[in-house]
């Protein structure tokens, strides 16, 4: 009876160790270690030992999770290769290489760090929140992008009194000069006169020629002239007498020094761009597009340190519909045939005029865009039929006559005399 009740002890003690991986023989999985620990209380110290996982790193709390608590991460079994890492979980791997530098800017060109006081010039400016971007506009303008993007460093910042810049002492000097014109001017508002007329025949040279003084140009097909401001006077006296003479613009601009200002006269025209298929009647919405038609002139002056030249950048934008061009489409009607809807496309004509120049301030600019749409056709803003048939667009040869009506008095001590070798357009330098 005893041998039997062993047997079945012996039995049942097998099939446990099978069921929790051990070898049937009783030792402990392959890769356990048998710790032997000390006996608890009331238990004799013989007691047989248990079985403990390898040593080794420390497992994370979340995958000491059971599954339903941790999903996203399985758990791996004793001796068994960990799970491979999904690919949308690694980061990509980067090729450029950052250093953190040694902590001081370089200066292997001899840079310097200066600051300019421009609250004289921006204190006195008012409708303009950042008056002190058109100073970094006009450096850049004189002084070029380039340097300040490329060897050697270069830093150029400004803030509402202050100009912060790293750079050579040369580079200095010229931002120096730039500054000076800004801040001896403390914002004076000066009183550009710009007048904009268009003449069909450009036969008007053969009578004024002598009173124009040719300058350098750099844009392709504008001619530019300095003209004295008698001269121009009887100029534009016997412009107004022709039958083709057309005056679009005629303002004087008060702007302060260095600022910018735009004078608009656009209008939109209406037309048919297209259709909008559907499924139900009339199996079709019309589609309008709308074009602006007219001119933009944009001026920035800015006068300089002693008062005697204009440096102006100026821009010039004139788009114009030569014409409407039709199109006839097909579309169903509900008696299963086609009709036909019209739509139209507009044939537009441009021309633009960016440049900046400097002229003596006691004379008149003025320029020639040479035969091109005229601002301002006259055309009634609906696109009608009877456009399609009209004789040809407008052309005509645009005319800009710029005169400074208010420059500054010359600062007391300053003297100088305009460059004649920088009078006219000065080569782009960067920012426009």
């Amino acid at each position: 009876m005893l041998a039997k009740i062993i047997a079945i002890g012996l039995a049942t003690l097998v099939g446990i160790c099978i069921a929790e991986g051990a070898e049937p023989n009783g030792a402990p999985p392959a890769g356990w270690r048998v710790v032997a620990g000390p006996a608890k209380a009331g238990e004799k110290p013989g007691a047989p030992a248990t079985t403990a996982p390898p040593e080794g790193p420390a497992t994370p709390p979340s995958a000491a999770l059971p599954a339903a608590a941790n999903p996203a991460t399985p758990i791996t079994p004793p001796g068994a290769a960990p799970a491979a890492t999904p690919a949308a979980a690694v980061a990509p791997t980067r090729l450029t290489r950052v250093s953190p530098g040694n902590g001081a800017l370089p200066n292997d060109a001899g840079q310097v760090w200066r600051e300019y006081d421009i609250s004289p010039y921006t204190r006195q400016v008012t409708g303009n929140d950042k008056p002190e971007q058109a100073i970094v506009d006009w450096i850049l303008r004189e002084t070029g992008t380039e340097a300040w993007f490329s060897h050697p460093l270069g830093i150029l910042s400004a803030e509402r009194n202050t100009l912060k810049v790293y750079h050579t002492p040369a580079m200095q000097e010229a931002v120096l000069d730039v500054v000076e014109r800004f801040v001896r001017s403390q914002a004076k508002p000066q009183t550009i006169g710009i007048r904009l007329v268009t003449v069909e025949n450009p036969n008007w040279r053969a009578l004024a020629f002598r009173a124009l003084r040719p300058v350098n140009v750099q844009s392709p097909g504008v001619q530019a002239w300095l003209v004295t401001k008698e001269d121009a006077a009887l100029l534009l006296d016997q412009l107004r007498k022709r039958s083709d003479y057309r005056e679009h613009n005629a303002p004087n601009l008060v702007i302060n020094n260095g600022q910018s200002e735009t004078l608009v006269r656009k209008r939109p025209r209406s037309y048919t761009k297209g259709l909008m298929l559907k499924q139900e009647w009339p199996f079709h919405d019309i589609e309008m597009g709308q074009v602006e038609e007219g001119f933009a002139l944009q001026i920035a002056p800015l006068v300089a340190a002693d008062a005697r030249t204009i440096d102006a950048v100026i821009k010039c934008q004139v788009d114009q519909v030569e014409q409407i061009v039709p199109v006839w489409l097909d579309v169903p009607t509900p008696n299963n045939s086609s009709g036909r809807v019209q739509i139209q496309v507009p044939q537009m004509t441009s021309w633009r005029l960016h440049e900046r120049f400097r002229w003596p301030a006691d004379m008149v600019l003025l320029l020639s865009a040479g035969v091109v749409a005229m601002p301002d056709a006259g055309k009634s803003t609906a696109m009608t039929l009877p456009s399609f048939f009209d004789s040809g667009p407008a052309r005509a040869d645009a005319l800009l006559f710029l005169e400074s009506k208010g420059v500054p008095k010359l600062p007391p001590g300053v003297v100088g005399t305009p460059d004649p070798a920088r009078t006219g357009a000065l080569p782009y330098a960067g920012r426009y």
